[in-house]
């Protein structure tokens, strides 16, 4: 059993072809040279016995031969008796078998037309030369394939950056919806490199490098693609894990390859993505002074701002974690420009929701607009996974259009995970199930700083027993002290409501994932926002990440004052379940009606939700928290 809220945040192998084509033509040649080896043993004649013309006269007058074949001057023979010849033997020159005094009468004779000579030499280049060749070729071939193997070992050090720039369909800042503080800023980069005199002849110099922050599938990738087929400049494209090997100074040559091509194709862009993965903070203890991630930031940062100067070349790099990354890293003169793209707000959404469904046929009745408002806190990689996932929907239910129905579905399958109407529970499970669900749709629908209740069911979806899913109304930047209480209260309905209706003894493990989301969020309201009462207007240090900086990290607060902060959180937990359970208890009738109703239906949507809680009110006690 779940309890779900939407709301806004709180603050890309094959084998290469060339290696297939060559296995293939050295494994071609070793047949064939198999085959004519074959084809040359078969094509000789079996050894044959040489006798004496007169020999072989005075045998065949004797009756001892079946048949003798006339070829030119030689004499192929074969004994009576035997299928194959057996005899060979050579007239003089000029003459005949009825010269020699062969009769007729005593042997069968046959005469064989003489090999031409151009079929001699076609029969000697077949089973002589043609071999040769072949096996030339073979070995040729082989210390070809070394060679290639050692100048791969030798180009190990070399860049492994892609090169764009000639591709016919290139992003440009109009195939992105949203993002307009973000082009702003990276328009100016396009115009520097396109128009550089503009900006020289007022004293501009161009900014050396541009980080893009942001969280996941916001688009920073695709905005440096964008800025490359915006000013139509070579574009080197890698990764930050591909500077990093196990061999010391590979990273830092790689470096330096890279800038070395960039600044033979200036002006030119240079795309780092996720440089994280090499640009972390030095001398936190890890690994030493020496190893291969620090030799390589070392490099980057003597490129990007040596002795070295008047390069046109401008380094674009992306990561989400820009609180780890080095000062050195980015103060200006390396990264000029911090660009911050942020999750998009609800007319962006509506934007990059009609770029992905732009190419697919919706039908009429879909609303856009209601499904931007719906996705608040979503990204734009989330967007395009809904579009996508509606279109696989309707493929399923054969649509030859999208229709409103798909899009929901697709929905809630990103937001909440696939329905599990497989799983079975008893009639027990079902209406302890729908009295949890309805207690957290209650407390939410009742207190006043709460979202609004969008649907509440018992199917199964992802790895809960049901979900009642709580939509705001509008995109939030800030959150106050009374909506963080209101958000615990209801998070904290749905045991509540089991312990109202069948004891304090008979609660069950539904609850397990409120309760550990309701303790993040009192631990988090203590230590970080400054929302408790006796530790107000103050934060501590959160111990969260990997295990080693955990572990390096010395706590910033005394044992007295993780006691307070303890006492805190569970005062925030106490305060929530009592105004949770006067909630419930003041509108019992209420929650029975939910409660019935999805055990009818198995799914309430949000207008019937609101028309089963009509007379529920706010009890007095619970309004004076």
């Amino acid at each position: 059993m779940w309890h779900m809220e939407t709301k806004s945040p709180r603050t890309s192998g094959k084998r290469p072809a060339g290696k297939r084509t060559g296995k293939n033509v050295g494994f071609i040649a070793i047949v064939t040279l198999f085959a004519l080896v074959a084809f040359s043993a078969m094509s000789q004649p079996s050894s044959l016995k040489i006798i004496s013309i007169s020999q072989a006269v005075q045998e065949a007058n004797a009756g001892k031969y079946a048949a003798i074949e006339v070829q030119g001057q030689e004499l192929t023979i074969t004994k009576k008796g035997d299928k194959k010849p057996t005899l060979k033997s050579t007239l003089e020159t000029g003459s005949t078998t009825a010269d020699e005094g062969i009769k007729k009468d005593k042997v069968k004779i046959t005469a064989k037309p003489s090999s031409s000579t151009t079929s001699n030499i076609i029969g000697f280049g077949l089973t002589t030369i043609v071999p040769v060749l072949l096996i030339g070729g073979l070995l040729f071939w082989m210390m070809r394939s070394a060679q290639g193997q050692g100048n791969q070992a030798l180009s190990f050090g070399k860049s492994r950056a892609r090169l764009y720039g000639n591709e016919k369909d290139k992003v440009t800042f109009k195939s992105i919806a949203g993002q307009a503080e973000a082009k702003q800023d990276l328009e100016e980069v396009v115009e520097f490199l396109k128009f550089p005199k503009k900006f020289e002849t007022l004293g501009a110099r161009i900014p050396k490098g541009v980080l893009l922050v942001g969280p996941p599938g916001t688009g920073k990738t695709m905005l440096a693609r964008a800025v490359a087929g915006e000013a139509g400049v070579p574009f080197f494209s890698i990764s930050g894990s591909e500077f990093v090997e196990m061999f010391v100074g590979v990273g830092a040559s790689r470096v330096r390859d890279l800038f070395a091509k960039a600044k033979k194709n200036a002006p030119c862009i240079i795309f780092v993505d996720e440089i994280d993965a090499v640009g972390r903070r030095r001398g936190s203890g890890m690994g030493g002074g020496h190893d291969e991630r620090e030799q390589t930031l070392n490099q980057i940062l003597v490129e990007m701002d040596g002795f070295e100067q008047g390069q046109n070349v401008i380094v674009l790099a992306a990561t989400n974690r820009a609180d780890v990354l080095d000062p050195a890293l980015l103060r200006p003169g390396r990264f000029d420009r911090r660009v911050g793209i942020g999750l998009p707000d609800r007319p962006d959404r509506q934007a990059i929701l009609k770029i992905h469904f732009e190419k697919k046929p919706l039908a009429k009745d879909v609303d856009l607009d209601s499904l931007a408002a719906k996705t608040a806190g979503s990204s734009g990689a989330d967007l395009a996974n809904i579009a996508n996932e509606a279109a696989i929907i309707a493929a399923r239910n054969n649509h030859s259009q999208i229709t409103q129905e798909d899009v929901t579905e697709a929905f809630e399958r990103v937001a909440i995970g696939p329905e599990r109407k497989s799983k079975v529970m008893n009639e027990h499970e079902k209406e302890l199930t729908a009295y949890h669900e309805a207690g957290h749709a209650i407390v939410g629908h009742v207190l006043p700083d709460s979202d609004v209740v969008h649907k509440v069911t018992i199917i199964p979806r992802g790895g809960t027993g049901g979900v009642t899913w709580f939509i705001p109304p509008e995109d939030k930047s800030y959150h106050s002290i009374l909506e963080y209480k209101d958000v615990l209260a209801r998070m904290l309905g749905g045991r509540i409501a089991e312990e109202v209706m069948y004891g304090q003894d008979r609660v069950t493990t539904g609850a397990g994932n409120d309760l550990q989301k309701a303790a993040e969020l009192a631990r988090d309201m203590i230590t970080q926002q400054g929302m408790g009462k006796k530790l107000r207007d103050q934060v501590f240090h959160s111990e969260e990440g990997i295990m080693m900086e955990r572990i390096m990290h010395e706590r910033e607060y005394s044992d007295e004052t993780a006691k307070v902060i303890d006492d805190e959180v569970e005062a925030l937990i106490t305060e929530a379940a009592n105004r949770a359970r006067m909630v419930i208890k003041a509108n019992l009738e209420q929650l029975k009606r939910l409660k019935d109703a999805l055990l009818d239906k198995e799914t309430v949507e949000a207008e019937e939700v609101a028309r089963l809680f009509e007379g529920s009110h706010l009890p007095k006690e619970a309004a004076l928290y």
